[in-house]
Formats: structure tokens, C-alpha cells, sequence
């Protein structure tokens, strides 16, 4: 063990993967173990202090700083909050002066939206709930109780992080990445100060190796997986989607020690984190399913028969796309799944050609239902709640 991992007191769970993952990248392995121990100080001191004030106040505070309401409408605020809100406002080098670098990721991900959307849901997510990140959502109930929920939210923010401005200062890509700070730090807190929570065994809880392999997942993974679907871009498109992505995880406070720069070392902390994580455990398999059981419910399918059909798509299409060693670790049934991905791929590739030939063309098949069910489910005039949890356990928190 390095001197910089042993520095910090290893969790008990990952030394079997962290001496695997160092023959895979050492240098990676130790700083994915580093950060198993790290939150995010400032954004928890935020959370710390809003703990003070009613609940409704710390929700004014927080949308009126999202909002750019200065004066008045942030009295009282604590300077936690003004310091958190300065950070994010406060552009990295490598982002520029303005978001052009951002275009054609942007342009490439709704010309390609429901076949990555469904990579989404059947690949990238479930994959992202084999790490120890299932035991804070396991113990929160925050799948269990409301994966729809989880899903949309999860969907809403990559649909509103590439929308065309949607990371400029006002756009809502924005002020969710910022949002999900805030959030996670609130329950980092809960989390920690709960029974339930085993820091010496899992380190601490949503910490920023867990943050820094799900945003590689979502980014590199989610292409790798669209691209198996059928999905098609150049390489500027890739460089400048993993863009997107990087500045979202910037917002979400994920330090530049755990923030890939491009697709090359996405890949290389997600097979190298993957490797240092303790193989699924019951909590883990107990997201996945539920996710997998949730997504027909976010395409607005409820009626049982034709839900239960939409569920079984998405195993098919998991365990090709994970693979059936990842897929038998996760309980996930033994369905045929040979030649589900080559079937989707086909359709729309052939698709996008007739679009080009007879444009509004309708292509009516089970997968396409399901994606474009997905894709419309996103839209909808809630808005953003700013509103916090207030208990660790989801079924007795208030509504947030």
C-alpha cells in the first residue's frame, strides 16, 4: 500500500480489489482509494449550518441564490451558502470564456437521445449500482420506495445538461448539477450520523470516488454503450460530449483528482474503480432490480401485463449490454438475450435512413415504444424543488 493510501485509513471493504486494481493502474487504484474518504467540506459545511433554520427558510435561501437574488433575499443567509454559490459560479480554465465547446456534444445528443436514453437505463445505471454506492441509496430507500422517482430525476438531468444553453448560469443543466450538490451533501450528513452507516467498512458515504466512477459511467460508458445501439458520432462529438459531462461534474463539486479530462482516462478510472469495488451485495442487487422493475413506470407503461413485457426488454438488453457474469451478480433472470443488442442497433440504423428518406416516418416496435416513451416522459412544468431531506430514511423524510 502506498504511503499516500495508508496516509488515510483504507475502508475495510476494498483492500481484496484495491491490490487487483493496482496491477490494472497503481496510480489510479491509490487515488480512487483516497477519495473513498472524501466528501465535500464545504458544501456539508453548508449543510451544517442551514440546519439552524426551518426547513421553508433554507429552501428560500437556496433558490434565491440559484435565482441570482442578491440583497434582500438572502439576509440571515449563512456565508457557507454565499461561499458555495461564488465556487460554482466560478469558471475552470478549461472551460474558456464561453460553452461553444460544448455544441456539438449537444447537437450529437439529441440527434442520438433515444437510443442513448436507453443505454442509459439499461447499462450505464444499473452498472453504476454494483459499486458500494448502493448500500447509501439501500439505506435511504430512495430507490426501494421511489425509483420512479430516481429515474426521472436522473433523466431529467442529462436531458437538461444538454439542452442548448442548458450550463450557462441560468439554464437549468445548471442549476440541477448544482442542486445535486447541495443534495448529496445534505445526505452525506444524515448518512454519516446514522447507525446504519459503516464509515470504517464503506468509507464515507457518497464520497467523490463513487462521484468521480458515476460520472465516467454516464459520460464514456453511457457513449460506449449508445454506440453498441446504435448510436453514431465523430470524434469531436465524443470529445465534446465528455465536455458536457466534466462541467456537470465540476458543478457537482467532483475534484479535478478524480475528474477525467477526456474519454481516454474515463474509461481508465471506471475499469480501474470497478476492480477496487467490492463485488454486488444484497444492496446492490436489490437497486438494480428495482430500477429495472421502475423504468416501464417512467415510460408511463403501468398496466401490468404490458409492464412486466417492458421490464423484460430492459434484462434482455442489460445483460447484453453488461454481459451475463455482471448480469448473473446482479440476480437478474436468465432470459435469451442473443442478439437483442444487434436487433435494436439494426433498427435504428435503418431507422435514421428512412427518417432521411421519408422524415417523420413512425418506426412502431417494442424498443422504439419504450425509448420514445422515455424520451417524452421527460418534459414535463414541475420545475426544480429546492426543498431538502430532513430524515435519513426516505419514507419518513418530508416531501423534497
Amino acid at each position: 500500500m502506498t504511503e499516500a493510501v495508508s496516509a488515510l485509513k483504507m475502508p475495510t471493504a476494498y483492500p481484496p480489489g484495491y491490490e487487483k486494481a493496482r496491477l490494472i493502474d497503481p496510480r489510479v487504484a491509490d487515488q480512487y482509494i483516497e477519495h473513498t474518504m472524501i466528501g465535500d467540506p464545504l458544501g456539508e459545511r453548508m449543510a451544517e449550518d442551514l440546519e439552524q433554520f426551518s426547513r421553508e427558510q433554507s429552501t428560500r435561501w437556496i433558490e434565491a441564490a440559484m435565482n441570482q437574488e442578491g440583497g434582500e433575499a438572502l439576509r440571515g443567509a449563512p456565508d457557507s451558502l454565499r461561499e458555495l454559490f461564488a465556487e460554482a459560479e466560478t469558471r475552470p480554465d478549461w472551460m474558456g470564456a464561453g460553452n461553444s465547446s460544448l455544441g456539438p456534444g449537444i447537437e450529437m445528443f439529441h440527434r442520438n437521445s433515444k437510443v442513448l436514453l436507453l443505454a442509459f437505463v439499461t447499462g450505464v445505471l444499473l452498472e453504476g449500482f454494483t459499486t458500494n454506492i448502493a448500500k447509501s441509496f439501500h439505506i435511504t430507500g430512495r430507490v426501494r420506495d421511489q425509483g420512479l422517482r430516481r429515474l426521472e430525476n436522473n433523466n431529467r438531468h442529462m436531458m437538461d445538461i444538454f439542452f442548448p444553453g442548458g450550463l450557462e448560469r441560468d439554464g437549468d443543466g445548471w442549476k440541477l448539477s448544482v442542486r445535486i450538490r447541495i443534495v448529496h451533501s445534505r445526505m452525506r450528513r444524515l448518512l454519516s450520523n446514522s447507525e446504519d452507516w459503516d464509515t470504517e467498512a464503506w468509507g464515507t458515504p457518497i464520497s467523490m470516488a463513487h462521484l468521480g466512477y458515476a460520472l465516467t459511467a454516464f459520460s464514456a460508458r453511457l457513449l460506449k454503450h449508445g454506440k453498441t445501439l446504435g448510436a453514431v458520432y465523430t470524434d469531436e462529438e465524443y470529445a465534446s460530449f465528455m465536455q458536457v459531462w466534466r462541467y456537470a461534474g465540476h458543478l457537482m463539486a467532483i475534484p479535478e483528482t478524480i475528474l477525467f479530462r477526456d474519454a481516454k482516462e474515463a474509461l481508465n478510472l471506471y475499469d480501474v474503480g470497478f476492480v477496487c469495488e467490492p463485488r454486488s451485495e444484497m444492496e446492490s442487487i436489490v437497486m438494480a432490480n428495482s430500477l429495472v422493475n421502475s423504468s416501464p413506470l417512467v415510460a408511463g407503461i403501468s398496466e401490468p401485463k404490458e409492464r412486466a413485457k417492458t421490464a423484460d426488454i430492459v434484462y434482455r438488453l442489460s445483460r447484453d449490454l453488461m454481459g451475463d457474469e455482471l448480469a448473473d451478480s446482479l440476480n437478474f433472470p436468465s432470459l435469451r438475450s442473443f442478439g437483442v443488442v444487434s436487433l435494436v442497433r439494426t433498427k435504428e440504423r435503418v431507422g435514421q435512413l428512412l427518417e432521411k428518406v421519408i422524415p417523420g416516418r413512425a418506426r412502431h416496435n417494442q424498443f422504439d415504444r419504450f425509448a420514445n416513451l422515455l424520451e417524452s416522459s421527460l418534459y414535463d412544468d414541475e420545475g426544480i424543488s429546492y426543498r431538502l431531506p430532513d430524515h435519513v430514511y426516505s419514507e419518513e423524510s418530508s416531501h423534497w
